[in-house]
């Protein structure tokens, strides 16, 4: 999809403010660590296809440092040895919550996100987690255009605002 279906940001400017709120508070005052939410936003991602958040996520893990091995084995991080137990556990529960067909996250995938993550933390990465899916499905539902991939942007293009702490679509 070359252009947008919709300018969204544009029609809905206010709604965008808010989530990209929400990501900033994700970002800066939870204690999440950095790396541990570009892998979830990564993983999500590519479970929900949204290529252009693949690139963004992609691109700021590496300017985090993250090993090449580490960032191309995140669709299939459970063959890897590449994450610590805390990063698995949070990569289970991004899968289980972006899958929730069957009407609930996994109680065995909740219960091991529990041991690495206290109440606080597993109610943020949730936050986090849900808001990535969020993101995915506008962006594919109403389309990216060029002219936001190649802004490098992100969220920031489409809502014509300063993006805080980083985040991108």
């Amino acid at each position: 999809m070359n252009e947008p279906r919709l300018k969204y940001g544009q029609l809905a400017p206010n709604g965008l403010a808010k989530m990209t709120a929400l990501e900033h508070y994700l970002n800066t005052e939870t204690g999440l660590e950095a790396s541990l939410l570009g892998f979830v936003r990564l993983k999500i991602s590519l479970m929900n296809g949204c290529e252009y958040c693949v690139r963004v996520h992609t691109a700021e893990l590496k300017k985090m440092n993250e090993t090449k091995k580490r960032v191309a084995d995140v669709g299939d991080w459970r063959g890897s040895e590449a994450y610590t137990k805390r990063e698995r556990a949070a990569l289970a529960w991004a899968e289980g919550v972006t899958n929730i067909q069957e009407g609930h996250a996994p109680d065995a995938v909740y219960d091991e996100l529990r041991e690495h993550f206290d109440e606080v933390e597993t109610v943020n990465l949730t936050l986090a987690i849900t808001t990535m899916n969020a993101w995915n499905r506008i962006a594919i539902s109403l389309g990216r255009g060029p002219e936001q991939e190649s802004s490098g942007q992100g969220v920031a293009a489409l809502t014509g605002a300063t993006e805080p702490g980083g985040v991108k679509g």
